[in-house]
């Protein structure tokens, strides 16, 4: 499912229009968003939580070469899915 018909599907369930819908779902994605560049985590209860993880410096390969490649460290996005989300899939 892509954005597009998450808004649909969306504005189906709560009979708002497609627009209204479609603002609030952005609004959302820039709240967690600010939230997270903070290194805030956002939790929503029943559903799973979003947090910012530290990946540490490493070393790779260049892998058409095989030369050592440094990797800077990075935060990335990271999700951990709460029990009831876990309990809908089972």
């Amino acid at each position: 499912m892509n954005k597009s018909e998450l808004i649909d599907a969306v504005a189906a369930k709560t009979q708002q229009s497609k627009s209204a819908t479609g603002e609030t779902l952005t609004a959302l994605i820039d709240v967690i968003t600010d939230a997270m560049k903070s290194g805030d985590s956002v939790t929503l209860i029943g559903f799973g939580t979003f947090h910012v993880k530290e990946r540490a410096a490493r070393e790779g390969r260049n892998p058409s070469t095989g030369k050592p490649i440094s990797i800077a460290a990075a935060k990335v996005p990271g999700f951990k899915a709460g029990k009831a989300l876990k309990d809908a899939l089972a």
